[in-house]
């Protein structure tokens, strides 16, 4: 790798808006669609399952390649990566905007995936290549803040745009921010890549794109059409089989994708723990926090979104404030002390939420949630970027880009399943309830029967409180983890190419 020096301040704050700028895109896209499933139905007469698949696909396409685009961006140069994978986003964007079927969408969220695998980790990986260590975390700081709650602003410009317009304009953001990110980059983003004597890794990387696939496909198909079922299990095995392949295939290789005795490293180990439960949570949160705000207290989706505001801004600042509580408390108190605070937000949820209270009922918990999870991602983050060497930084955060990926699944997995047999066993006890509320709230609402509903969104509260002290207790056991493993932050020198 061919050393330089590091790029000065004005090019450096330019370098972190384009990076920032390609990763908003990213996030914007992968709950954008959310908010207009019902108007993509109708416009291509397409079964819920199609829509879904239209949503899932670029998810799965993103976590099954960003392990091997991450180590083809050190390997290849991560400026060109950046910029190959913001052509592909781009276009795929706005062919999914013009698509005339179903068909056509879902091929065009599948490229658009590939190319946002290209994007993300190197991302990540120009900050701590480029970055000199005095002024890292921040930057790494305000990377987590908008990968955290990019989603939430992301989704709320998404139902602005289709309550205002059309679903079609929803890829006009994403167009939009790739032209900007594309041309930041070509002005400030210098190059920087690896330079090794051994071939890239393909039994690796064909491992594990065949165990990303197989494990989110279980976990997103698991809760939709049961554990048991044919295409669930099938992933699973899949995912089983890759995982297995890969570690045996990896431990033999002299080098590797990624070399999994990396992971007796307390700062990857805990980082990427604290990352999947951290992110697990939050995505379950939203899982029951939007049929609440929308069936419980009858809100719009843009409404809702917008109610998801303080939270995100909350995590995003405290995703920027982290380094400096870091640089006094220490990397590992403030981890715990944000895992601590979004167990409160969580009992605070569980406590005081109910059928009559509202929002208020809910917000207190949500601020401690985003204050909590902003002091938590970005120590996590640089817990396993200083893991890896400058030269396997886009495997490093790739790594980190795939623990956020299956968090998320497995969150929305795990609170919505509980949330859903809470609801169902306090809808089967209820005198009141009647058989269409037991699918669930929108059965309920259906039926126009005032008790029938009110019964209905009592059992939703009620499965709510269950999914939140299961949250609790994941992140008891987190904060234990972390107590007890915490990372110890390993800082490196940077290198640069032009």
């Amino acid at each position: 790798m061919t050393l330089s020096t590091v790029p000065e301040a004005r090019q450096r704050r330019a370098i972190l808006i384009a990076v920032c700028v390609a990763l908003m895109a990213v996030i914007a896209s992968v709950s954008g669609l959310n908010v207009a499933q019902q108007q993509i139905a109708l416009a291509f007469g397409a079964s819920q399952g199609t829509v879904l698949w239209i949503i899932n696909v670029y998810t799965i396409s993103l976590a099954a390649l960003l392990l091997p685009l991450g180590a083809a961006g050190d390997r290849w140069g991560r400026r060109p990566v950046l910029l190959a994978g913001l052509a592909l986003f781009g276009a795929a964007s706005a062919a999914a905007g013009l698509a005339t079927s179903a068909e056509l969408m879902i091929a065009a969220r599948l490229a658009a995936g590939v190319g946002a695998a290209m994007i993300m980790p190197v991302t990540l990986a120009v900050i701590t290549s480029t970055f000199p260590d005095a002024e890292r975390s921040r930057a790494i700081g305000v990377w987590t803040g908008v990968a955290g709650g990019g989603g939430i602003l992301g989704m709320y410009l998404s139902a602005l745009l289709v309550d205002v317009a059309d679903w079609r304009w929803l890829f006009l953001l994403p167009v939009a921010l790739v032209v900007v990110a594309a041309a930041l980059t070509l002005r400030a983003v210098p190059n920087s890549r690896e330079t090794t004597g051994h071939d890239f890794d393909t039994v690796g990387t064909l491992a594990s794109v065949v165990a990303a696939i197989g494990l989110i496909v279980t976990l997103h198909e698991g809760p939709e059409h049961g554990w048991t079922a044919p295409l669930t299990l099938t992933g699973l095995l899949a995912g089983a089989l890759g995982t297995a392949g890969f570690v045996a295939w990896e431990l033999r290789r002299p080098a590797p994708l990624l070399d999994v005795r990396l992971f007796r490293d307390r700062g990857l180990a805990g980082g990427s723990v604290a990352l999947l439960a951290v992110f697990g949570v939050q995505a379950g949160i939203f899982v029951v926090l939007f049929p609440y705000l929308q069936a419980v207290l009858g809100w719009s989706g843009l409404r809702s979104t917008l109610a998801l505001m303080p939270m995100a801004i909350l995590m995003m600042a405290a995703s920027g404030l982290a380094p400096r509580v870091a640089a006094v408390l220490g990397a590992r108190a403030t981890m715990a002390t944000g895992i601590a605070l979004g167990g409160v937000g969580l009992a605070l949820m569980a406590v005081l939420v109910s059928v009559d209270g509202g929002y208020p009922s809910v917000l207190p918990g949500m601020l401690a949630m985003g204050l909590g999870m902003g002091l938590t991602m970005t120590p996590a983050t640089e817990a396993i970027t200083s893991a890896l060497p400058r030269s396997r930084q886009g495997v490093a955060s790739a790594l980190n880009d795939v623990t956020r990926e299956f968090g998320t699944a497995l969150g929305v997995a795990l609170l919505g399943a509980v949330l859903s047999a809470g609801y169902r066993t306090a809808v089967d006890t209820h005198p009141s309830a009647a058989p269409a509320a037991r699918d669930g709230l929108a059965g309920a609402l259906a039926t126009g029967d005032s008790t029938v509903i009110r019964a209905a969104q009592e059992a939703f509260v009620d499965g709510w409180q269950r999914a939140m002290w299961v949250g609790v207790l994941v992140m008891a056991a987190l904060f234990a983890y972390v107590v007890i493993r915490g990372p110890r932050p390993v800082h490196r020198t940077a290198s640069v190419d032009g």
